[in-house]
């Protein structure tokens, strides 16, 4: 059965998007390979992301919030379009702290998408997604 008949709606939230983020990813890789600084792919993203009609903000600053109170800030490797936040790697292979880490910038912000690109040996990628309405914080902060 052809999956295009089955669903009439995306199958993840900004997926279209995503879509996009990751073939500017395997371009990226396939130009540069392996073997680079993060900072060289963050720039290069940035580059090709552009080049996709896409808005790239690169190392941008978002608080991070417990209790209605701001308790430190990170610093996100790129935002597209202020709603997916990618997190850059250049290791080896992806752990599971680098997914803790991409879903614990979901869950203390209010982007519900987020993508890790490996720039590893071999390209690597992973979707997450944290639903807004999960989000203790935000929930409370909209009801007052």
């Amino acid at each position: 059965m052809n999956r295009k008949t089955l669903y009439n709606a995306p199958l993840y939230k900004h997926s279209e998007l995503t879509e996009q983020i990751i073939g500017a990813f395997y371009t990226v890789y396939s130009t540069l390979g392996y073997g680079f600084l993060e900072d060289v792919y963050e720039k290069a993203m940035e580059i090709e992301l552009k080049k996709r009609g896409l808005t790239p903000k690169t190392q941008m600053p978002i608080e991070v919030y417990y209790a209605d109170q701001m308790i430190g800030q990170y610093y996100a490797d790129i935002v597209v379009n202020d709603l997916v936040i990618i997190e850059l790697k250049a290791a080896k292979y992806l752990v599971a702290e680098h997914e803790a880490q991409l879903l614990n910038y979901l869950k203390a912000t209010r982007y519900e998408v987020g993508l890790l690109l490996n720039f590893g040996p071999k390209p690597e990628t992973k979707r997450r997604s944290f639903n807004n309405a999960r989000k203790e914080w935000l929930v409370a902060k909209d009801k007052s």
